[in-house]
């Protein structure tokens, strides 16, 4: 199998090639640093993106509070994360780094919020 990729693992964005018969054999090449052959290789086996979403929350000053990820979560898990994020609504006060949902889908990755909304 072959993919095409930009690497946005640094600046630079390297166009890269990923070439692989099973998992034990690949090939990246176009990487100008360590960083792009990593990038390459876990975006060929197992991609996996950071989620950044908003929450309702029911307070007079915003009616969404903005949430992320605490490290990225395979893609195929991210519309499930997002239609349960949807569904939430929260109530003040949540702090900037309260989790908003632990263990998602028994990942191990955390939802927190990024910013503090008192009432």
């Amino acid at each position: 199998m072959k993919k095409d990729l930009i690497c946005i693992s640094c600046p630079i964005g390297c166009r890269l090639t990923v070439e692989w018969e099973n998992p034990e054999k690949i090939s990246v090449s176009g990487n100008r640093c360590p960083r792009g052959e990593i990038y390459g290789r876990e975006e060929a086996l197992a991609p996996s993106r950071m989620v950044t979403a908003t929450v309702a929350i029911e307070s007079e000053k915003l009616s969404r509070l903005p949430v992320k990820t605490d490290r990225p979560i395979g893609r195929e898990h991210i519309p499930s994360l997002l239609n349960q994020l949807y569904a939430l609504e929260l109530v003040p006060p949540v702090y900037c780094g309260d989790i908003i949902l632990d263990d998602f889908a028994e990942s191990g990755v955390r939802i927190l919020a990024t910013r503090t909304i008192e009432a």
